[in-house]
């Protein structure tokens, strides 16, 4: 099979990264040049029609896009260490969270991104005020996640897990374009230091 993917400080390719490390899986990623529009050839939109990276293809041809998914079906063929909870309420619980993080965290951050970072003015009409206008979003969010994460370690509870993966590529990569955590956040800034502990942090 071949992980179709692009480096740091793509966040959604490090996610499927991190989560390989998690499970012990050794998946060599195939780059794809981002800066050259690769994922958008029409030779790659056979695999993605959306040109969207990280993509999945399966020995058989068959292909798997869309970074929750591409996970998933590796906690299928592999189930241990879970990362996507073991029991039908720990498993709603990750689900929820991943949903909350990439709706409530990750939404402001690529608004502010796509809409008011000078790397992507050339890629679409970036609207400032807008893209501007989601600094405050995005420090509000930090505000409910830190309060949520004040009586445990973890995004969705005591174990460490997919939602976790989700929260630590979007905060790395909000830290990349100028938006960092705040240093009163002091929760949200001793989960950020436990998961980056982690060898799956380097991925």
């Amino acid at each position: 099979m071949k992980l179709y993917g692009a480096p740091m400080p793509a966040p959604n390719p490090r996610r499927v990264r991190m989560f390989l490390v998690e499970k012990g899986i050794d998946l060599a990623e195939t780059r794809v040049d981002m800066m050259k529009r690769e994922h958008k050839s029409a030779e790659f939109r056979t695999k993605n029609s959306l040109g969207q990276i990280p993509t999945l293809e399966l020995d058989d041809g068959e292909t798997i896009s869309e970074t929750v998914a591409i996970c998933r079906y590796f906690e299928e063929i592999q189930p241990e260490p879970s990362l996507f909870g073991r029991t039908a309420v720990e498993k709603a619980r990750v689900d929820m969270w991943v949903r909350r993080i990439e709706f409530v965290l990750m939404t402001p951050v690529g608004n502010y991104w796509r809409h008011f970072h000078p790397r992507t003015a050339a890629l679409l009409t970036q609207y400032k005020d807008f893209g501007e206008s989601n600094v405050e979003t995005y420090a509000n969010a930090q505000k409910w996640l830190d309060r949520e994460l004040a009586d445990r370690p973890f995004i969705a509870g005591d174990a460490y897990s997919m939602a976790d993966i989700c929260a630590q590529s979007t905060a790395d990569f909000a830290t990349w374009i100028g938006l960092p955590i705040d240093l009163e956040r002091t929760n949200l800034v001793a989960w950020h230091e436990r998961v980056s502990a982690r060898p799956s942090a380097a991925a």
